[in-house]
């Protein structure tokens, strides 16, 4: 069960189990008892092992996933829009870089300027190029602007920054903080990166190996103008002090 709440303020995440069929005619675990919540305008990460259950998490609250025991209400009146940043930018090839963004938007927001959000992604002078002349970093902007410029009630990212060298990533996570703290909603990224959630997060949401559950959560309460490289390796060693066994 999916049930949209209306006028729902947070993220609720009650998912009492989900589970594949196994190649051996049996079944494997994936999430057990997975309950979590993020509230409205808080950017959360969920960090877990590799193959815990993460993506299939994002899956479900997309919608891709209905086979599962529980529910999720996500915020928004009625039908929620949904911003998604998945590890591939999911570009058409024979659209432009405005074209591929504006597919995403809805009729009432069709005519709406697009300025703002390609100059702040660096992309003002790429609007008329095609993806196969972008780079995977500037494709990923692309993506981040098609799921911002919807105005969503929750953006959901799978690691969106995977296979980037570090400077290139790195980049990108400040300009994703700037476009989202301009608009700010309700966030939740999947990541193994850890420093990374510090740097991005107000809430890391903690799973263990699958099937995955809730160890526990890791709330950044620290504004983001002020965790310099001494407070991250210090939230770092503070995370590590509470989840010493994590992955």
């Amino acid at each position: 069960m999916h049930p949209h709440a209306g006028a729902a303020a947070r993220l609720k995440v009650d998912i009492a189990g989900k589970s594949f069929e196994a190649s051996n005619g049996g079944s494997l675990d994936v999430l057990r008892d997975l309950h979590f919540e993020v509230e409205q305008n808080e950017f959360a990460c969920i960090l877990g092992p590799s193959g815990c259950g993460k993506t299939t998490t994002l899956r479900i609250l997309l919608e891709l996933d209905t086979d599962y025991q529980g529910s999720v209400q996500l915020p928004g009146q009625g039908q929620p829009r949904i911003g998604a940043v998945f590890q591939e930018p999911l570009l058409l090839p024979w659209r432009s870089v405005e074209q591929n963004v504006r597919l995403a938007l809805p009729h009432s927001l069709r005519d709406r300027d697009l300025g703002r959000l390609f100059k702040n992604l660096g992309l003002k002078d790429m609007r008329d190029f095609y993806p196969g002349e972008l780079s995977l970093g500037l494709a990923r902007r692309v993506a981040i602007a098609r799921a911002i410029a919807i105005d969503p009630d929750i953006l959901l990212l799978d690691e969106p920054f995977v296979s980037l060298d570090e400077p290139t990533a790195q980049q990108l996570r400040h300009l994703l903080l700037a476009v989202w703290s301009e608009r700010p909603t309700t966030a939740l990224m999947v990541t193994h990166n850890l420093r990374e959630a510090i740097m991005l997060s107000d809430r890391i949401v903690v799973l263990s190996d699958r099937p995955a559950h809730v160890i526990g959560t890791f709330d950044i309460k620290l504004p983001r103008q002020y965790r310099n490289d001494q407070v991250k390796l210090d939230l770092l060693r503070s995370f590590n002090r509470k989840f010493p066994d994590r992955i």
